[in-house]
């Protein structure tokens, strides 16, 4: 992964009118079932933001091919899950992940469309989710407003960071050098305060969906 990762960031530096193209056809794999966590859309995703921050990349040109590829990547997991059906889990290539799609099927239930918006962020269950609401037979529009509206939010929340980072560096290459090391310190305590309270709201919430998990396989082995 990191192998074709510092080849499609090398391409994108070398051929910026292609950027936008590139990063469509990223997302919309990564969004794809199966495959999706073999494509470091995410990554590259941040290196763009830094990209669009120093004039380098149009930003409107990523941000389109980005949801395009977004959205058309959930609409074929949707589309696969709800024309083959439930009995598509039984196959071979679903067998390592049937922890994953029990924990994603229980998930969508909860949740409903809301699941989709939530899913985006979730790395384990975000190629799961399009293909489980096709399977439990989800409406094809209420599925498409929340794809669409989800995945606009995705990119830019994606795209964020590296052209904050980017914004911010160069803001501090104009500070002195003491400016510079207190603004780093204050800047290491904040992201630290921030990953503490992240790690103990998400370890919390993995340990009820694990709780959920086993009562719900339990529940299917009875």
């Amino acid at each position: 992964m990191d192998d074709l990762f510092h080849h499609v960031a090398e391409f994108i530096a070398r051929h910026h009118a292609w950027a936008g193209v590139i990063l469509g056809l990223v997302t919309l794999l990564e969004s794809l079932v199966l495959i999706g966590a073999f494509i470091p859309a995410t990554a590259l995703m941040v290196m763009a933001g830094g990209l669009i921050a120093a004039g380098v990349l149009d930003p409107l040109q990523v941000i389109f091919w980005c949801v395009a590829g977004a959205v058309v990547g959930d609409a074929i997991s949707y589309e696969l899950g709800r024309g083959l059906g439930p009995k598509t889990l039984r196959h071979a290539a679903f067998r390592e992940h049937r922890r994953k799609i029990a924990r994603t099927r229980l998930f969508t239930r909860r949740y409903g469309a809301a699941s989709i918006f939530i899913g985006r962020f979730f790395g384990p269950l975000r190629a799961f989710v399009p293909l489980v609401t096709g399977l439990l037979g989800m409406r094809r529009r209420t599925f498409q407003l929340a794809n669409t509206v989800s995945a606009v939010v995705w990119v830019l929340v994606i795209l964020a960071p590296g052209y904050f980072a980017a914004k911010g560096l160069a803001e501090l290459e104009a500070l002195s050098e003491a400016d510079l090391i207190t603004v780093l310190i204050a800047t290491a305590v904040a992201v630290s305060l921030a990953g503490f309270a992240a790690w103990r709201i998400l370890k919390a919430r993995m340990a009820r969906q694990e709780a959920a998990l086993a009562m719900l396989s339990a529940r299917v082995e009875q």
